[in-house]
């Protein structure tokens, strides 16, 4: 059963502003109820310019009243108050993004998804402290290991008393409600995360494929997460196409060449 969409508590006291750097200045005395069960409140507290290998952008810092952790949004191009942003969702991975691990794709997807987002008139990628579907760098370190021993990624969270994923996106909602963007084409295979967003009443426009071909090392891997976590995945690298009763919708344009 499709869960209602969830009102957005504190969109009427987020009001647009000129600049990136003013939403400092707006986010100052912000307080609201919070998105989700644990009520998460976040608020914007730095702006700064990012020139990256990828393009220029600017990176938000947010505050959020739940865990301390600091979640940040690279932005590129004008996203305040716009329809249809471009959006990807891209969750912490130390081994991936920082060391190269080629037991996962976050790597590639990272990389990718900047490159896509600068491509575009504007776009907003959310880094979100999210380590291990939300189980922490310890605790994915332990599911490595069992995966060492022939557990897939799944039953290796399931092992560890996890579920198989244990990430929140109600901070996620929140940061988008922050920088006033009114609905996203979402970068992403997983239909979770259109599915999440929707319930805390961002508008998805569109879901748009980031499947990133698979190696040796990382084959099983992605294999599990098609076939048991439901992602939108072809392993060789072939988008998925919706089916009829899907309710995710897929947007027209095809992705520019990765190469």
């Amino acid at each position: 059963m499709d869960q209602p969409r969830q009102s957005v508590p504190c969109l009427s006291t987020l009001t647009p502003v000129p600049r990136l750097e003013d939403l400092v200045l707006r986010d100052r005395s912000h307080d609201c109820e919070g998105f989700g069960e644990h009520g998460i409140c976040v608020k914007v507290d730095a702006v700064a310019e990012l020139p990256t290998r990828f393009g220029r952008f600017q990176v938000v810092a947010f505050w959020n009243n739940r865990d301390g952790k600091d979640h940040i949004a690279l932005v590129h191009g004008n996203i305040l108050d716009q329809k249809e942003v471009l959006v990807r969702l891209h969750s912490e991975c130390l081994t991936g993004d920082a060391l190269g691990s080629l037991r996962c794709d976050c790597r590639d997807q990272l990389g990718v998804a900047l490159q896509r987002l600068s491509a575009e008139p504007n776009g907003v990628l959310l880094y979100l402290r999210q380590e291990g579907r939300g189980i922490g760098l310890l605790n994915k370190i332990r599911a490595y290991s069992l995966q060492d021993d022939g557990l897939d990624t799944v039953d290796a969270n399931l092992a560890l008393g996890f579920r198989d994923d244990e990430r929140d996106y109600a901070v996620a909602a929140h940061m988008l409600a922050s920088l006033t963007v009114r609905s996203v084409r979402l970068l992403t295979n997983n239909p979770k995360k259109v599915e999440a967003l929707e319930k805390y009443g961002i508008h998805v426009a569109g879901r748009i494929p980031h499947v990133i071909p698979a190696n040796e090392h990382n084959r099983f891997y992605l294999q599990t997460k098609a076939n048991r976590s439901g992602h939108f995945i072809d392993l060789d690298g072939k988008p998925h196409v919706t089916e009829q009763n899907e309710p995710v919708l897929i947007t027209p344009e095809a992705p520019p060449d990765a190469s």
